[in-house]
Formats: C-alpha cells, sequence, structure tokens
C-alpha cells in the first residue's frame, strides 16, 4: 500500500504595494514626452552646429587628393636617425611617468574636497571651481607658463601635465567617490567612527577600481600630450616632430609618427591588461 506524502503548501510570494509597484515601473520606463519634445530640440542644435562650424562634406571630398598626396611623401620613412627617435620617446616616457604619479596623487588630494559625500558644502564649491578654472585652460598654456619659468626642457613639460591633470582627472576621481554606494558609509559614522576612518575602509576600497582605471588613462593621455608640449620646448619627441614637419623633411616625420604610434599601442595594451585584472 504506497503512501503520498502531504503536499506542501505553497510560499505565497509578497505582494508589492501598489506605489512601489507604480516607482519602479515609472524607473523603468521611457520618457517619452519629453524625449520627443527634446529630439527636435537636439536636431536644430545640431544642424545649426553643423552651419556654424562649417562642416562641409563636399569640401571634404575635393580635398581628398591633397590628403593622399600628403601621405604619400611620408613614404618610404627615414629611420637613419632611429637613435635619436628612441632617445626623445624615452623622455617622452619618462615625462608621462613622473607627470601621471604627480597628477595622480595631486588629483586625489583635491577630488577628496571635490566630493560632495565627503568634504563640506564650502569646500566642495570651492575646489570644484578651482577645477574648473583649470580644465578651462589649456595644457599649452601652462607648458609656456612653465617654460618662462624653469625654461626649456621636460621638467617645463611635467609641470604643465601634473597641473592640468588636476582639472580633468580630479573631476573624475570626485565623481569616482561620489558615485560609491553610502551603506558602509553611513554604517561606519553610526558605529563612531571618525571622517578619516570612513574615508580609509568605506570610501577608497569602492572607488579604486576606478581611480586605478583613471589613472591609466591619465597616463595614457600624457604620453599623446607630451608630443603636443613638445612644440613650445617643454620636452619630449614634439620639438622634433615640428622641426621635420617645418624642414618638409616627410621621411623623418613618417619615422617619428611610426615610433609614436608603436609606443602608445603598447602602453595601450600593457593598460588594457591591467584593467583586465583589476575589475
Amino acid at each position: 500500500m504506497s503512501t503520498q506524502a502531504p503536499e506542501r503548501p505553497k510560499a505565497q510570494q509578497p505582494e508589492l504595494p501598489a506605489a512601489d509597484r507604480a516607482r519602479l515601473e515609472k524607473a523603468v520606463s521611457l520618457p517619452r514626452a519629453r524625449f520627443l519634445m527634446g529630439l527636435p530640440v537636439a536636431v536644430i542644435v545640431l544642424i545649426w552646429s553643423f552651419n556654424g562650424a562649417q562642416f562641409n562634406f563636399a569640401k571634404l571630398g575635393e580635398g581628398a587628393v591633397n590628403m593622399g598626396e600628403f601621405l604619400s611623401r611620408l613614404f618610404p620613412p627615414d629611420f637613419s636617425k632611429f637613435g635619436k627617435i628612441v632617445e626623445l620617446l624615452i623622455e617622452t616616457f619618462q615625462m608621462a611617468v613622473v607627470g601621471t604619479v604627480l597628477g595622480a596623487v595631486l588629483s586625489l588630494l583635491v577630488a577628496f574636497a571635490a566630493s560632495s559625500n565627503i568634504s563640506p558644502k564650502w569646500l566642495y564649491y570651492a575646489a570644484r571651481w578651482v577645477m574648473n578654472v583649470i580644465r578651462s585652460v589649456p595644457d599649452l598654456v601652462f607648458a609656456l607658463m612653465f617654460v618662462s619659468a624653469v625654461g626649456l626642457g621636460p621638467f617645463a613639460g611635467i609641470l604643465a601635465m601634473t597641473l592640468g591633470s588636476l582639472g580633468s582627472i580630479g573631476k573624475v576621481f570626485a565623481e569616482a567617490m561620489e558615485s560609491v554606494d553610502r551603506g558602509p558609509m553611513v554604517a561606519m559614522q553610526a558605529v563612531g567612527a571618525s571622517k578619516r576612518q570612513v574615508i580609509q575602509y568605506g570610501v577608497l576600497p569602492q572607488a579604486a577600481p576606478l581611480l586605478v582605471s583613471y589613472t591609466l588613462l591619465l597616463f595614457e593621455g600624457n604620453v599623446r600630450g607630451a608630443t603636443i608640449l613638445g612644440l613650445v620646448g617643454a620636452g619630449g619627441i614634439g620639438l622634433e616632430l615640428t622641426t621635420a614637419m617645418r624642414m618638409y623633411d616627410y621621411g623623418h616625420l613618417s619615422a617619428i609618427i611610426i615610433c609614436i604610434i608603436v609606443l602608445v599601442t603598447a602602453i595601450d595594451q600593457g593598460s588594457a591588461l591591467i584593467r583586465k585584472k583589476i575589475t
């Protein structure tokens, strides 16, 4: 005689209140009315920008022949000064390393002051205003300022990269800290943790992957930026690049460009491996 096990009563799923259900549905619904109203405005602004910037596909097509002629002059590349190119690329790389370390450290300090969940309002707005001012000034202006202060050479370029980093990377560092989960911070404050302990154990561990990723991005940008700063005598390979262009030495110019591409590609691949390890 077979015995059947008694059926277990099915667990009832808790019903979501109507107000919470409406709030969740609103969070995933598309703002159709505002989107449809904003779309024509965006199109008008885009067309206005194209006209104001004198963007012309026809003119680009007409100039394609000249671009092709310029590119043909770059071949074959002339590597007769390969040793000098490598020496200047090493200097560019060194400038980027020092500028990235100094810029990241100073940007982290400024980011503490520019994070709304850490600093008081008066300090928050002051730090944001300083970063906005720095971000508004081109790096070439900083380079010219430091060249006039310390003379020609890579030191001026390092100072320009460091100061320029405060405006750009300092902002994203602050936003990374503002995006952390506030739960651990509230819990630590509830048990009497100090501000330093909240930052050290509640903010930095959560923001660390983003901070490292942004620092690597800063390093890649500084390598490319160092080639530009050399145009005003702030070290790096930029001055040699400008000299080759002025002397119409297209073979040497092509060799410099190829070497810069190899360096930037190698750094990009290395940065990608590091990002994959930390994420």
